[in-house]
């Protein structure tokens, strides 16, 4: 205990001031004694010879010493204690993902609630807090591709980024390929055990100068599963046809065409999966498969000098309290 305490600093000592409490209520406490002690007048100390004290009375005072320590313990706690080295072991698990987003002005219609790219955009956010050790980074393409945020821990920065996204604000088309290329290149240099790409995507690839199925044996070689998700009811669905100058959309009924065969096929080839999406339900599915896969374990040690030892002092003081409580109600109860 003593060892324990020679580490400890109080980085906040002006909370001990409050220590002067303790002569102040021991002098008041001392006071009321006095004041409500009787008198009596005997003739003599004879009767008394042989009449001891009870272990009752010897003890009564330890009521308020209990108190008194607990005070100081609190104070003590208020003040901060704190060791002046400290080293911490910590181990995380985690891989790297990718997502790659479709924002082609399609992923408005309004098959999903309310339309596609929303209810995507809000999956992905609880994807994104339901794994707080991953490095998760964003890709967005349409007629053209680019990383909205790298490879990242700081999840409170990729989040901050959603709100912006907007589909229909890219080049018109819809660029699959140059999507996974793209993710590709973000993630390939990765040292995790587990590299992983989620891509979203509601059409066929039309524009680009890389297809589809190059970027995907791209990513074998890199060792890379690609999770292929084709987003979009069966039949037809009420999508944007034209744009008016305005920026507003003239919306028609449209057959869903998905180009799910080269989305099995990269799936397939890098050893992810492919699904299709028609509600929101199915996108948890490829969560579920992530989960599944070999995590890295990564060690580090870190040192402090400001680890916090305020506990012992609060839990110590909360047993004093705590027995000063069952003795004022069992031995020292008072009798009115």
């Amino acid at each position: 205990m003593l060892g324990f305490l020679s580490d400890i600093q109080f980085a906040e000592k002006h909370w001990f001031w409050f220590l002067l409490l303790i002569p102040v209520l021991t002098t008041w406490y001392i006071v009321r004694l006095k004041k409500n002690e009787g008198e009596f007048n005997f003739s003599g100390f004879h009767l008394f010879q042989n009449m001891h004290g009870s272990t009752k009375a010897k003890t009564r005072h330890t009521l308020f010493v209990l108190r008194m320590f607990s005070l100081a313990l609190l104070i003590a706690a208020l003040a901060r204690p704190q060791s002046r080295s400290s080293w911490k072991d910590t181990k995380t698990e985690g891989i790297d993902i990718m997502l790659s987003m479709d924002l082609s002005a399609s992923m408005l219609a309004k098959d999903f609630k309310p339309n596609r790219i929303e209810a995507a955009k809000e999956v992905i956010l609880d994807f994104i807090d339901a794994r707080p050790n991953d490095r998760i980074g964003l890709v967005n393409f349409g007629g053209v591709a680019f990383t909205q945020c790298p490879l990242t821990t700081d999840h409170k920065v990729l989040k901050n980024m959603f709100p912006q996204i907007q589909a229909g604000s890219l080049e018109n088309g819809t660029a699959i390929g140059l999507g996974l290329a793209d993710a590709v290149a973000r993630i390939k240099n990765s040292n995790a055990k587990s590299k992983v790409i989620i891509l979203i995507s509601d059409g066929v690839n039309n524009v680009g100068e890389i297809s589809p199925l190059t970027a995907g044996e791209l990513a074998k070689t890199f060792g890379i599963r690609v999770y292929c998700i084709g987003v979009g009811t069966k039949g037809k669905a009420l999508t944007p046809v034209a744009m008016y100058a305005t920026g507003q959309f003239e919306y028609d009924y449209v057959d869903v065409d998905i180009d799910e065969k080269v989305m099995t096929q990269i799936s397939d080839m890098t050893g992810g999966k492919y699904f299709r999406a028609t509600n929101k339900e199915s996108l948890q599915d490829v969560y579920a498969e992530i989960d599944k896969m070999e995590k890295t374990i990564v060690s580090e040690r870190s040192f402090s000098n400001k680890a916090e030892h305020f506990l012992p002092f609060t839990l110590l003081a909360a047993i004093l309290l705590i027995i000063e409580f069952i003795l004022r109600y069992t031995i020292f109860r008072a009798i009115p």
